[in-house]
């Protein structure tokens, strides 16, 4: 294989490799976790760090709390991970 055929192979590899990143993107999910609400109860946690914030979380979103998580929900210790600020 000559110089020339080595370079248009791995241009049109590469190519390929950034047209289906592309359409991968193109056709993933939308996000569908809701965002941190912009409310009285939360607005002293948009400015903390997120790691300061999330240990705040369970005051209120814990089974007895005011706003108890799903029965399925994920891990509770990473809110922010999932729930962006906005």
């Amino acid at each position: 294989m000559t110089t020339r055929q080595k370079n248009i192979f791995y241009n049109s590899l590469f190519l390929a490799g950034c047209g289906g990143i592309l359409l991968f993107l193109l056709f993933a999910p939308r996000e569908t976790t809701k965002s941190l609400p912009h409310d009285q109860n939360h607005e002293r946690f948009m400015s903390m760090n997120k790691k300061e914030a999330e240990k705040f979380c369970e005051t209120c979103h814990n089974p007895k709390g005011q706003a108890p998580l799903p029965e399925m929900h994920p891990p509770k210790y990473r809110c922010l991970f999932c729930h962006k600020r906005k």
